[in-house]
Parts: C-alpha cells; structure tokens; sequence
C-alpha cells in the first residue's frame, strides 16, 4: 500500500463511520505563539477540543502537514523525519473511548481495510496515579477485542495535558506493532524502546479538566484526538526497515542518485547524506510551498527553514553534487504531492526562487568562512600540538554558519586537528539552552485562549480593516503572531507608511473601540460569507461551513476566534513599531493598554 492509497482508505473509512472530512491547514499556525510550526494533526483543531462548536459537526476527520525539528540532528537514520503527514480522527462530545478503540482496531485489522495480523498488535494505558486512576477503561475494551499485549505506562508515557497549569487533559492509549525482533529481555513491552514495537497510533482521550487548586474533574463534554502516521504506517505495512525505502522517498533518491552519480545503498556515510537532504528538502518544499509561505531568515520559523536548507546543502557537497542542488529535486517534490497538496505546484515558482537564493547565499557564507579560518591560521600554526579549539571552530559554526567538517577539512591542509570533543561539549551547551527555549515556547501546542491573547486577537481584525480603509484593497495579513504582551501583524503593500499613515490607522482602530461595537458570529455556507463580502485569510483553506464574525458595521471575517464580545473592552491600541517583514511585506507591532 503506498501512501496516497492509506490516505484514500482512512478518509473512506471514517466517511463510513459518519465523519465529515475537514481540510488539513497550514504548516504555520496563525495567531499562536506556542509553537512555529503546526506539529501534529490535533493542533489546528485545539479550539473545538477545548470546547468551540466545528462548523462541520462533532465527527471529524483528515490528513495533516506537520513539522518538527526536536531531533534534527537525528535525521540520516531508518526513522527520523522532520516533515511528516499524519492522519487524525475526532470526536468533539461525541463518542469516547470503547467506540474510539473500536474503530482503530478495525481499520488496522479488517482484511478490507490495513489487515494487520491482530497477533501483531500491543497497546499502552495509563497505569494511574496518586491523583487520577488506572484506565481500565481503555484496557478492558482492548481485552474485549482480543489483544493480550497490554502495557500500563506512566504520566510520561500516556498522559496528554493540561497546555499550561490547568485545562482538558487525559490518558491515551497507543497502539503498537510488534516488528518481530526478538525482545530485549523478559520486561520488554508494547512502549519499551528497543525497537521490537513501533507505535502506529495514538488514541487520547480528554476527560478531566484540571482545576487550579490541582483537582482532576471529569469534563462533561468528553473528546477524542487521535493520530497515525503516514510514513511509518506505509513502511511498516510493506515490510520495509526504513521509511526512505517506500515510494514516498523513491523519487527524491533517484534525483539525488543522478546527481550525486551514486547509487543509494551502497555506502552508508554517503547513505546518511542522501537522507537528509531528501528529508530536508521534501520540509524546505512543504514550508515555502505553504500558502502562509516564510523565507529564510536568522529568527523564528525562518532560522529552521533555512537551518534545513544549509544542513541540506552541507551534506550535498559531501557527496560531491555540483551547481544548483535543491531545486531540481523540490521539482520532483511538488510533482509527486501536489495531488494531495496543489498548494505546491500554486507556488511553485516561489519555491524555486527562494531555494535557489538561500543557496546561493550559503555559498557567500562559506567563502566568508574560509576567509574568518585564514586569518585563524597564523595563530593557529604557531600552537604546537597542531590542534585547533573546538570552541572556536564552534564559533565559526555559530557566528558565520560555517560546517564543522568543513573546518576539518581546511585545517588538515594545513596539518592540522580540531578538537571534536570540545566542539560537541560547546554544541551540545548550545542545544541544551535552544532546548530550553523551546520549552519555554512550546507548552502543548495549545492557542492562547486567555482574556489577553482573545483581546489581541479581535484587534487584528479591526487593524486589518483600518489598513485597507487607508492604503487601499490590495492589503491581505501575511501572518500574524500574538502573545499576552502584544501582537504582531503582516501585510502586503509596497511601502513603508507614513507617520500621517499610521496615525490615521491608530485612531481609526480606537474610534472602533470606543465605539464599543458589539462581536457577533454566525456558521454559514462558505459561498454565503463571499457574498456578505466576509474577509478570508489569505491562501487558507475552509470548510463548506465556516464561522464569520462581524465587529458592528466596520468588520467581516472568516475566522475560527477566539474573540471578546464587544470592542470596548480592548483598551488604548498603540502602534508601536512599522517596519519590513519582506519583499512587499509590511509588519506592524502594536500593543493593547
């Protein structure tokens, strides 16, 4: 089965079980500084499984583009992915855990359907603790369908939530496929790390809301998030030992192939960079191919994309790949996934204008590198051991982007050593404090839905409006990014503004404040909301049924929310800061007082 067929089935499948196909959204999550990417299937739904009503009902289903870089560095193994396609099916107050179960094991087993072999399977449940109990639950209707492979896992493990200190949270219960390894000793099960069980699927199950005084209530309105990967699902149903072996990664390869003049599978140095830049490249295609598309840049989503740019680049010189690299193999991406996603091809052109630029500009670095390692050298000749700090070769990593193998290289013309150790000690301090601020960003992928963030967001809608009452209709956000401190908004026009122009938006934004215009939503067809003349986002994609909120007689909307009542609860709006995003793109820092 290759991918596009188990995207077919599991959409057809949970059809049959009455569940309404929603739209995968964009790789970048608008309105929500938790996260810069959106890295799971769940993330865009996270509103309506915090309790807002979907337009399109209560049983949802669909496939999801998602990023995550935590293991970057991982990537060139069997596994690790940055960009991946997940599948998700939801139930918003409707059905919970035995139906949820039920529906997994029948996809995954019935011969119509995957026909994994039942024997194969295993499952974790949360074992329970001292505040919420064992799941039970979960693992009596695993036991009622005949699976004997029960593992219980701990919070760790099998605990999703609260997003922050309090909210929906709950158990799951994942879904295991023994690969047929022999077990790494008599304790190995469903969850053990060894290899001998992969997890195919995650079931979660949002049953309690945890209280601020530390109390777990159950919720009335009980959801289901689950999720199941494309990639490791199509692996494992061929039988394959790596994912780069099915037909999702069979085209970039044979590009890579061509231009390497090496056949894959033949070196495993050479077979490590061959993943990576296919890995890489396949996420660099999807991120510039988004509608919400970003470029390379030194913060934010930005430094990621060009970060898996360069480490593409690095490992196609190691192959020895000569002139332009990137493009032609994201041609080759957006030929094979623009079925499922024709926002690729849409955008095709940007995407090649962007890698071929990040590309040529990584060659700038380089030379610029060389020349930092040539005013080193004299310094460094005149140590007698012959060996150059890691440190500093961690800082021309660092400061000018340039490889450490690439130093490596230049130093041994001239007889000299890098200390690794040193450079993997001041590397791995590095990641430890990139780690920690991602821990400090990502807090569950959850949308801020606090008083605050809701203010901020209803005054972009008002902030919109005024931009286009005074610089005229071509105005469309860009992107948008807001915290509990201020917001940020992007916009197209060509110029920068003037002061009289951003005064005029300002005071324009506050007389609808003090106005205090009511905030109404109604759901309606998407074609009804054109006809009202209702504001979408740019590029984005809608469902049939959409909610559109209306500020008094100044705003109309397509929007998901969250949003305030009415706009005189907002405060003093001050723009604080108008500058350049990009190319033909204005940002606007503002703030709520």
């Amino acid at each position: 089965m290759n991918a596009d067929e188990l995207r077919s089935q599991y959409i057809a499948f949970f059809k049959m079980k009455s569940h309404t196909q929603i739209q995968g959204k964009s790789l970048l999550p608008d309105n929500d500084p938790t996260v810069l990417f959106t890295t799971a299937g769940m993330h865009p739904l996270v509103p309506y499984l915090l309790g807002q009503e979907h337009p399109a009902g209560r049983r949802l289903v669909n496939y999801q583009k998602c990023i995550r870089t935590g293991d970057i560095d991982a990537v060139g193994d069997n596994s690790h992915l940055t960009f991946f396609e997940m599948l998700g099916n939801w139930s918003l107050g409707d059905y919970f855990k035995e139906e949820a179960i039920r529906m997994s094991y029948e996809f995954l087993t019935a011969p119509e359907w995957l026909h994994i072999e039942p024997a194969k399977l295993g499952v974790t449940v949360f074992e329970g603790d001292a505040t919420v109990p064992c799941d039970e639950e979960s693992a009596a209707v695993w036991r009622s369908l005949g699976v004997s492979a029960i593992a219980y896992r701990p919070r760790a493990d099998n605990w999703w939530g609260p997003a922050g200190t309090t909210g929906p949270c709950g158990p799951d219960s994942e879904i295991y496929i023994d690969m047929g390894i022999e077990p790494c000793g008599p304790d190995c099960e469903p969850g053990c790390p060894c290899g001998k069980w992969l997890e195919l699927w995650n079931n979660v199950f949002m049953q309690y809301n945890k209280t601020a005084d530390g109390v777990y209530e159950p919720l009335v309105r009980k959801c289901v998030d689950t999720g199941m990967g494309i990639e490791r699902t199509v692996t494992v149903l061929n039988g394959y030992k790596s994912v780069y072996e099915s037909e999702i990664f069979a085209p970039t390869i044979a590009a890579l192939e061509k231009a390497a003049s090496y056949t894959y599978g033949t070196d495993a140095e050479k077979d490590r960079s061959v993943r990576i830049i296919a890995d890489h490249t396949r996420s660099s295609t999807f991120i510039l191919g988004d509608p919400k598309a970003i470029s390379p840049s030194n913060i934010g989503a930005g430094y990621v994309l060009r970060r898996l740019i360069r480490r593409a680049l690095r490992h196609g010189r190691k192959l020895g790949i000569a002139g332009i690299m990137l493009s032609p193999v994201a041609q080759v991406i957006i030929e094979q996934f623009s079925g499922a996603y024709p926002e690729l091809a849409e955008h095709r052109t940007v995407v090649i204008e962007e890698l071929d630029k990040e590309e040529q500009k990584f060659m700038e670095t380089l030379v610029k590198g060389e020349k930092e390692f040539e005013k080193l050298l004299p310094n460094l000749l005149k140590n007698q051991q012959k060996i150059m700090s890691g440190r500093l070769a961690f800082k021309l990593y660092d400061t000018y982007g340039f490889p450490l193998e690439l130093t490596e290289e230049l130093a041994g013309e001239s007889d000299l050593s890098v200390n690794r150790q040193e450079f993997d000690e001041a590397f791995k301090k590095h990641q430890d404090l990139s780690r920690t601020g991602s821990e400090q960003v990502f807090k569950g992928g959850l949308i801020d839905q606090g008083e605050i963030a809701t203010k901020y967001h209803t005054a972009t809608h008002l902030l919109q409006q005024a931009l286009t009452i005074v610089l005229g209709p071509h105005i469309a956000q860009k992107g948008s990014n807001i915290t509990a401190e201020r917001m940020r908004f992007d916009f197209s026009h060509p110029a920068p503004l003037t002061a009289e122009e951003i005064n005029t938006v300002q005071a324009l934004v506050n007389e609808q404040i003090q106005r205090d215009l009511p905030v109404t939503m109604e759901i309606m067809d998407l074609e009804e909301a054109e006809k009202q003349g209702a504001r979408a986002l740019f590029g984005e994609k809608y469902e049939a049924q959409v909610k559109v909120y209306t500020i008094g007689d100044f705003s109309k909307e397509v929007c998901g929310g969250p949003h305030v009542t009415h706009t005189g609860v907002l405060g003093k709006f001050t723009i604080q800061k108008e500058q350049s995003s990009s190319a033909g793109v204005r940002r606007i820092r503002a703030i709520l007082e």
